[in-house]
Parts: structure tokens; C-alpha cells; sequence
């Protein structure tokens, strides 16, 4: 399969795997961050309405900040959003867990989407002309 759209055409960018990786994570952190307000919603840990309030906001941040990720400050804003999983361990204590884990994630996929940017970077300097699979 050819990476062009036709003959005679240019060869279609690659999309970078920093922000594709780090948006990724934050909406598996929406859904993961949903899923804790049904389960806090559930325990009645709170009013209802402040459960809903918190839980519905908190996954639309992610939300709205994966698609801000590779603007200037949104992978800083991202590791706002990682703080403020982990601060929902305070109700839902399982969350210091599953926040944690979503910590790491996002910090994998800040330097291993790095890396491979950099890795795609160098070759595409090495090869100019080269079409990629």
C-alpha cells in the first residue's frame, strides 16, 4: 500500500506520536475519571449534585485538554490534569492508584512520543525523499 494519493502527488506527513499518545491518555482518563463518578455517585460519598458537578467537569477538562496538547502549555496543563486525578483519591481512594498508573502513562507518553519524533526527525534528515510504510 503507497502512502500517496496518486501519481505525482506529495507524500503525506506523518502525524506525530507525542500528541497523539498524550491525547490518547487523556480521554482513557475521561472515561476512567466517568466511571469513578458512578462509583463515588454510587457509595453516596458526596451530595449528589457535587459528584455529578466534579466527576462530569473534571472529565470534560481532559477532555478539552487533549485537544490542547500540542499547543504551547498543554502538556504542562496535562500534568494539571494528572494532579487533579490524583486529588480524587481523597474520595474515591482507589484513585491514587488507577491516577498513579495514569501518571506514569503520561509520563511514558511524553518521552517515548519524544523519542520517537526525534527518532522520526533524524531519519527523515538522513533519508530526504524517503516514503515511510
Amino acid at each position: 500500500m503507497s502512502s500517496t494519493a496518486g501519481s505525482g502527488s506529495a507524500v503525506r506527513r506523518k502525524r506525530p506520536a507525542k500528541p497523539q499518545f498524550t491525547q490518547t491518555i487523556l480521554v482513557l482518563e475521561a472515561v476512567l475519571v466517568f466511571f469513578a463518578t458512578l462509583v463515588a455517585y454510587g457509595l453516596r460519598l458526596a451530595p449528589t449534585a457535587t459528584v455529578w458537578l466534579v466527576g462530569l467537569g473534571l472529565s470534560a477538562i481532559l477532555i478539552l485538554l487533549s485537544g490542547f496538547v500540542s499547543r504551547p502549555g498543554g502538556y504542562a496543563a496535562g500534568w494539571v490534569g494528572q494532579v487533579l486525578v490524583l486529588v480524587g483519591g481523597i474520595w474515591v481512594p482507589m484513585m491514587f492508584v488507577i491516577g498513579g498508573l495514569f501518571v506514569v502513562l503520561w509520563w511514558v507518553a511524553l518521552s517515548l512520543g519524544g523519542r520517537i519524533d526525534r527518532e522520526r526527525a533524524e531519519y527523515d534528515a538522513a533519508h530526504p525523499g524517503a516514503v515511510g510504510p
